[in-house]
């Protein structure tokens, strides 16, 4: 009876003592057990099952406990995960109080760096072989980066200054011709030409060979003749632009040839300067579900290991995803001036389908969020109706953008931020946790956040009939379950609502997600004879100032609650608006995301562990009120 190999394993370097066959054994039963723990918490499956041999064959050459290994954005860094001491506690991947989706420099020694969002690797990578040499230290510094990660700006930032300075660093591109969606631009078009042109040495041989042979001047040809073989090269080998770089450049590999790959990597090992290693991967390897549908299991939540099936909550309502998706077409039907904008997520953000029913005004632009703001400035300069749909945490990468290409020239873009708040099991790298702090001090935008699927629906007619830069912020998963009304209502820029008025001493002030929390807490309270009334307020920025002054005149204590870090959001702003108009009679409570980084788990589990569940905000309110 043979033993599985993986209870061997109790560190990396246990990898390097292992034949060809207790490898590729090896490289299957940690399929399995990645596939397995993915079945039972969600997780990026089929970018991880890609990587299994890649990463067998890395670790059998180099030592993540001495070596410098940078996983990019850390999708594909499962099986890093359990060779480097952490395959007993795989089992809680993502959930709350186990081990993290990426890589995490706290969770281990052997994550060199903490990833989660794409192409940063690199310009780590450099990072750490200056201060290697600096030290004069002597490991050796490695970044993988896929193709998705490798269209991204920093990218190439970090490959051109490594190129620039020489250092002794590793790339290694893991190239399986998708990211979360089809990878989109020029350097995805660059790589595809190498996939179909694999002969790339050969060439470069057989050039040397020809020149060299031409009797008496061949020799010096070869030689002098720089301009000719660099015309030559640029023509007939497509990975010569790395070499232009200043790399050595080798591949395409079979990225899933473990000996040839550890072959490789021993010679890389010895090579002086920058080195890129092209390796072709298969997304999914090794189950076929994934391998037939990349995208579908790329980032997946529970499923059904026999049948691939997603497992889903009965008679959950459609997405705040879905919501926005459908009314965007809608709207979209009714005026062809209305883009949209995705940054390397059009299944993320909804828009595929709108790509689908409108193909010649959807655009995604890969993984460059700052490109996308400054182009949808630009369609709106020029009298478009732009709309870019943006992760809240992905658009962090635009702030600047935001400011100056929009804001600055009042144009109206209009800015749909998903996943605003709490996301879950992703953890802290996935949070949108600062986008009403980062976006509320901006002048000339406004931001806004819905209470239920209706809202969301009428907040994007009122933004795309609105002159000027809008955002419009709503969360991860299923909406309220409202029915959804037909056509929309434009509302009245800066004006909430009153949900419910029981009481005149206690307001709650809520926005976006928490207003439901808020009414529920309300009820909480009414059954301890508590009375409070509820206020939708809509509009982050600007407040609706005049129905605070309303509210203003009968309260002793006014609550603010938000699904944002409290630092600088919503209720700062109510705050400081009190505060200058001299309100200062009025105690206050403000609920939000505590000063710190939110690890992962269950959504209710992590709004539980910032105190915003219902029970939760009105055992605050209570015990504040008792106080006064």
């Amino acid at each position: 009876m043979r033993h599985n190999v993986l209870d061997k394993i109790n560190n990396a370097a246990d990898v390097a003592y292992l034949k060809i066959d207790e490898l590729n054994r090896l490289a299957g039963e940690i399929r399995d057990k990645i596939i397995d723990t993915c079945a039972a918490n969600g997780g990026h499956l089929a970018p991880s099952l890609g990587t299994v041999d890649l990463t067998l064959a890395l670790y059998s050459v180099f030592n993540p406990e001495h070596d410098k290994i940078v996983w990019d954005v850390g999708h594909q860094a499962y099986t890093h995960k359990i060779l480097t001491g952490r395959k007993n506690r795989f089992h809680t991947l993502r959930t709350k109080g186990g081990i993290t989706g990426f890589p995490k420099m706290s969770e281990s020694g052997c994550d060199a760096f903490g990833v989660g969002h794409a192409s940063t690797s690199i310009s780590a990578a450099v990072g750490m072989a200056i201060e290697r040499d600096i030290c004069k230290n002597d490991y050796n510094v490695i970044s993988v980066i896929g193709d998705g990660a490798f269209t991204g700006g920093e990218a190439f930032e970090g490959l051109n200054y490594a190129g620039n300075i020489g250092k002794n660093i590793i790339v290694i591109l893991n190239d399986n011709e998708m990211s979360i969606d089809k990878n989109v631009g020029a350097m995805a078009e660059y790589l595809a030409r190498i996939r179909i042109d694999p002969q790339y040495n050969k060439v470069k041989k057989d050039l040397q060979e020809f020149l060299q042979g031409i009797p008496y001047i061949g020799e010096t040809v070869w030689k002098a003749g720089g301009s000719l073989k660099d015309g030559v090269y640029a023509a007939l080998t497509p990975g010569s632009l790395f070499e232009f770089l200043g790399y050595t450049y080798v591949g395409p590999l079979d990225g899933h040839n473990i000996q040839f790959m550890k072959d490789v990597f021993q010679k890389a090992k010895g090579l002086e300067g920058p080195v890129l290693i092209h390796v072709r991967t298969t997304k999914g390897k090794g189950y076929a579900f994934a391998e037939n549908e990349p995208d579908k299991f790329h980032g997946v939540g529970k499923f059904d290991r026999q049948t691939g099936t997603l497992i889903k909550k009965k008679d959950a309502p459609p997405s705040y995803t879905e919501v926005f998706s459908n009314a965007l077409i809608e709207l979209a039907g009714k005026n062809n001036r209305i883009t949209a904008i995705t940054a390397a997520m059009p299944s993320g953000t909804g828009l595929k389908k709108f790509s689908s029913v409108f193909p010649d005004r959807f655009f995604d632009v890969g993984i460059a969020e700052e490109h996308a703001m400054t182009m949808a400035a630009a369609m709106a300069a020029t009298g478009g109706r732009p709309v870019l749909a943006l992760y809240s945490t992905f658009a962090q990468r635009a702030y600047d953008q935001l400011v100056h290409d929009v804001c600055l020239q009042k144009l109206p873009v209009v800015i749909c931020l998903d996943r605003g708040g709490l996301v879950g099991a992703d953890g802290p790298t996935h949070h949108g946790a600062f986008d009403y702090s980062y976006m509320r001090h901006i002048p000339n935008l406004v931001v806004m956040a819905p209470k239920d699927e209706n809202e969301l629906r009428n907040m994007l007619y009122t933004a795309i009939n609105y002159d000027g830069p809008i955002a419009v912020r709503y969360p991860r998963g299923s909406a309220t379950g409202v029915p959804v009304k037909d056509g929309f209502e434009k509302l009245e820029i800066g004006k909430g609502e009153i949900i419910s008025r029981e009481g005149k001493g206690i307001v709650l002030f809520a926005v976006g997600s928490m207003v439901k929390h808020s009414v529920k807490a309300a009820e909480l309270l009414k059954e301890k004879g508590i009375l409070a009334t509820v206020v939708n307020m809509r509009f982050v920025k600007p407040l609706d100032t005049a129905l605070i002054d309303e509210m203003a005149k009968d309260a002793k204590l006014f609550v603010t609650l938000e699904e944002n870090a409290l630092a600088g959001g919503f209720g700062s702003a109510v705050l400081e608006y009190l505060a200058d108009s001299g309100k200062n009679n009025i105690d206050m409570l403000r609920f939000g995301i505590p000063d710190k980084f939110i690890e992962q788990g269950s959504c209710p589990e992590l709004l539980e562990l910032c105190g915003l569940l219902p029970y939760q905000i009105a055992e605050g309110i209570e015990k504040k009120y008792g106080e006064i």
